[in-house]
């Protein structure tokens, strides 16, 4: 079970999560109608070895996870990039690929807060892999639940500059009081002109941890059940609330839309599980 202070490895805890995502945006990515190209995404995957199970039952979750993937992907791949900043943080970057795998302006920078043996195994697989980046990528190992300010400070970063946030697959993993400073900490780090992105599970989260299909998958592809990833304490305010209290433009899209709008619907037990999450932008007045 979580404890406020526990670490973990690519292959243990909240880690292994990070290769789940990146086996669902593999798969994402060989289709022909793909919303997402991740060429590196299977390099994770096979670099870590016999760690992920893949099921031979009917792919049915597995797919519909894959398009999940491949929905939020594309939505926060096109929030980052429309923001025209110079500066992206990845909180909680995992295996995200966007450094080398987006389009970036000339001269951006792009910081990665994870753990550090999660970031030791992506530099070292990325390293293999021998592609260049299309910005400067900067890792920064430092704790989403501890003084990250000041690792990111330390590694370069500029809060005078505007700045575009990304917290995807990350608000459930984090203690209630965790997640208010997150946003407390990005608010005082953010010059006027930045941006947020954020995925917002919300009441979804219990719908999630009590889906039997995405239970069994999770133990079958991790051996870990989902339930014990989660800090299930109450919220006193959701991330949109949060932002327009501190004078943020906040836009909510319920994820089952933006498949939708994508061509791509969620399915099956997906679609009931995930379709109430929200993907929200969040910008800062200049």
């Amino acid at each position: 079970m979580r404890t406020a202070d526990d670490q973990w490895d690519i292959t243990s805890s909240v880690g292994a999560t990070a290769l789940a995502v990146a086996a669902g945006r593999a798969a994402e990515s060989r289709r022909a109608d793909r919303l997402v190209d991740d060429p590196f995404a299977q390099a994770f995957v096979d670099a870590a070895g016999p760690v992920l199970d893949v099921p031979d039952d009917p792919p049915g979750p597995r797919e519909a996870q894959a398009t999940y993937q491949g929905v939020r992907s594309r939505y926060f791949d096109e929030s980052l990039l429309g923001a025209g900043t110079g500066q992206v943080v990845l909180l909680a970057a995992g295996l995200d690929a966007r450094a080398l795998r987006l389009r970036w302006p000339a001269g951006t920078t792009v910081f990665e807060i994870d753990q550090p043996q999660v970031l030791a195994f992506k530099d070292d697989v990325l390293a293999a892999v021998g592609h260049p980046p299309t910005a400067r990528r900067v890792g920064v190992p430092a704790d989403l639940r501890q003084d990250w300010p000041a690792a990111l400070t330390g590694a370069g970063f500029d809060p005078a500059r505007p700045t575009a946030w990304l917290a995807e697959g990350l608000l459930p993993y984090l203690p209630a009081d965790a997640e208010a400073l997150l946003f407390e900490r990005v608010q005082a780090l953010s010059a006027p002109g930045s941006r947020i992105a954020v995925e917002h599970f919300g009441d979804a989260a219990r719908r999630i941890v009590s889906d039997p299909d995405l239970r069994s998958l999770s133990r079958r592809l991790i051996g870990i059940d989902v339930r014990e990833l989660f800090f299930d304490e109450p919220r006193a305010r959701t991330p949109a609330e949060r932002l327009r209290g501190y004078g943020w433009t906040v836009r909510v899209d319920p994820v089952a839309e933006v498949a939708d709008r994508y061509g791509r619907p969620l399915d099956g037990g997906v679609a009931e599980a995930m379709g109430e999450v929200e993907l929200l932008r969040a910008d800062r007045a200049q």
